[in-house]
């Protein structure tokens, strides 16, 4: 009885030892999957502007599809917490680090370190400064700027004056977006009579340039806004100053409130960017650089150093008359969302 009781304990040893190296197998076969997946390190400046949480799901998801993993990185407009989150990314040794720079500047010595530790970099949407990015995607920000010239050329009576309010130095589609702003309308009897930049894309801080230029100049005709975010706060202190559908105003990025505003018409123009599009075009081209496959770019921006391969895209500017065909029938934005406050209008 006690040699088989022996026996017993033994066999059942024997199998709990062959079940934990089973386990341990298999553990370790999943542990090879997830180090052999593509890892692509996101960065984010932050979720303040609408739009970036739809590159996000849309980017990751297509990541996803094509078998990479994504690290999400938020800065929350903070320099030093983003030049944090990519020594991190190098530290988990990311495939690629795909940055939304809160300054244009001053993440170049982190990424510099990152591609010296052999990752890949791109810049989305955002251009980074002397970095050699492998890749730049983004719209062309200088037609945004000749767009919003457009709108306000064609809408605005001769020697009309302007306002504009930019978003904040530090990014460098504000300095593209405002070259191709004044290249339009340097033949134009058209004048700035007051200008403005918004630190960290703060929307408060347009309300507060459009209420001190009404002071200084009450006879204004048109604001250019930087995106729909500042936009809002200039209507905002134009409806305070009952002049809010009187004054024209463009902005950027197609957000919802800004559709809502077009067809209300106290905003004339934003400029849509089809961000779908965008992303997913990105996260194909990250995985190809991933796997370093050849990606072929058309044309080139200088960096402030170097030329760096630039996957461009092109703007529409959506005013009420294409409201319908580009932003509802494209299926960026409900009809019954953006003719809420106008539900006559809809047909």
């Amino acid at each position: 009885m006690v040699k088989k009781i022996a026996a017993i304990l033994i066999l059942f040893t024997a199998v709990i030892a062959l079940g934990g190296c089973s386990k341990e197998k298999e553990d370790s076969k999943e542990q090879n999957v997830e180090e052999s997946k593509i890892q692509i390190g996101l960065s984010f400046d932050s979720f303040v502007i609408e739009r970036w949480q739809r590159d996000r799901d849309v980017f990751v998801s297509t990541a996803n599809e094509l078998g990479a993993e994504v690290n999400v990185q938020i800065a929350n407009g903070d320099v030093e917490k983003q030049i944090s989150q990519i020594k991190y990314l190098i530290d988990k040794k990311v495939d690629v680090i795909v940055i939304i720079p809160v300054d244009a500047k001053a993440c170049t010595d982190v990424l510099k370190k990152a591609r010296s530790e052999g990752i890949k970099i791109v810049a989305y949407d955002r251009l980074v400064c002397d970095a050699r990015a492998d890749l730049y995607i983004s719209f062309d920000n200088k037609e945004v700027g000749r767009l919003m010239g457009k709108a306000l050329s064609d809408s605005l009576p001769d020697g009309g004056n302007i306002i504009t309010v930019f978003g904040p130095k530090t990014d460098y589609n504000v300095t593209l977006l405002e070259e191709g702003f004044y290249e339009y309308i340097e033949d134009k009897n058209l004048k700035v009579v007051y200008s403005a930049y918004a630190d960290d894309w703060q929307a408060e801080e347009a309300y507060a340039a459009v209420n001190e230029a009404l002071i200084e100049n009450p006879d204004i005709n048109g604001i250019l806004c930087g995106n729909d975010d500042l936009a809002s706060q200039a209507v905002r202190a134009l409806s305070e100053n009952r002049l809010a559908g009187k004054v024209v105003v463009t902005g950027q990025d197609a957000d919802l409130a800004a559709c809502q505003r077009i067809v209300e018409e106290t905003q004339e123009m934003t400029v849509y960017k089809p961000v779908d599009k965008l992303a997913k075009s990105a996260a194909e081209y990250v995985v190809k650089l991933a796997n370093n496959e050849a990606v072929e770019a058309e044309e080139v921006i200088n960096d402030g150093t170097y030329d760096v391969p630039y996957v461009k895209l092109e703007p529409i500017a959506v005013t009420k008359e294409n409201m319908n065909s580009v932003i509802i029938e494209g299926g960026f934005q409900q009809k019954e969302d953006v003719y809420l406050n106008v539900p006559e209008l809809m047909n």
